[in-house]
């Protein structure tokens, strides 16, 4: 292993990779040597690109057609990661979906998916991936800021969700430690993609909040993802870990 490539003969699954934080996750993981798997929902057409350019660039990829919200297809995803490459060292959960509105009229439908994909998978997942990790394991859900910060209506299921997380990795961290597997919550702000653009509708209130007078780009959190499962990070674990340019300061 190099400091070029500090993840060389790793293999990494992103939950939610085909696009904005998940695709930008995967190519520094490939970057960094690893073998990478990715899961999309309907995105075929980006997953497919993203995973040729992972490959173009010399690394290993597989996209995996699977929706979070299915326990089952989830740990599929992850027993085909690991029979393709082998075995599984890095899991990053980063599915998630957005449903703004009231809790006065806010679907329960739009509850349960939001509770589905954006805590019960990241438990699937992580639970599947046990049974294939092995010491120097490596677990890292990517939160929200609005886990410990929600300033404005409509954002109660979606901020509940992001802050289950956090209660989450503290105890799989006690039940991993033992193992050497670490668990991780990053904990992202305000990040230029498809769910929240930088010249979106909600930007110029995002904006406001923030220390830092513009958005995050999904580059700037995969960088420190990659830190966070690379070989010095051993000693950070049960962490929920604030990445927002001062959103929640």
């Amino acid at each position: 292993m190099s400091t070029a490539t500090p993840l060389e003969g790793k293999v990494a699954l992103v939950q939610g990779g085909a696009r904005g934080i998940g695709a930008a996750i995967a190519k520094r993981l490939a970057a960094d040597g690893a073998s990478v798997a990715f899961t999309y929902v309907s995105s075929a057409a980006k997953a497919d690109a993203l995973q040729a350019e992972i490959i173009a660039a010399g690394g290993q990829a597989l996209a995996i057609q699977a929706d979070s919200a299915d326990p089952s297809a989830v740990q599929r995803a992850v027993d085909a990661t690991a029979e393709r490459f082998g075995g599984l060292d890095i899991l990053i959960n980063n599915a998630g979906v957005l449903a703004l509105g009231s809790v006065e009229d806010l679907p329960l439908a739009e509850f349960d998916r939001t509770l589905a994909v954006n805590v019960r998978s990241v438990f699937v997942a992580s639970q599947a991936a046990l049974r294939h990790m092995g010491q120097g394991g490596r677990i890292i859900n990517i939160g929200s800021t609005n886990a410990d910060r929600m300033p404005f209506p409509g954002g109660a299921t979606y901020a509940m969700s992001k802050s289950a997380l956090v209660g989450l990795v503290k105890g799989m961290a006690r039940d991993l430690g033992p193992r050497g597997i670490t668990v991780n919550n990053v904990q992202p702000g305000p990040v230029d993609t498809d769910m929240n653009p930088a010249d979106g509708e909600m930007a110029a209130g995002m904006l406001g909040f923030m220390a830092v007078d513009r958005y995050g780009t999904g580059a700037e959190i995969a960088d420190f993802v990659a830190y966070l499962v690379g070989p010095t990070a051993g000693y950070i674990t049960g962490a929920s870990l604030t990445i927002d340019g001062g959103f929640g300061a």
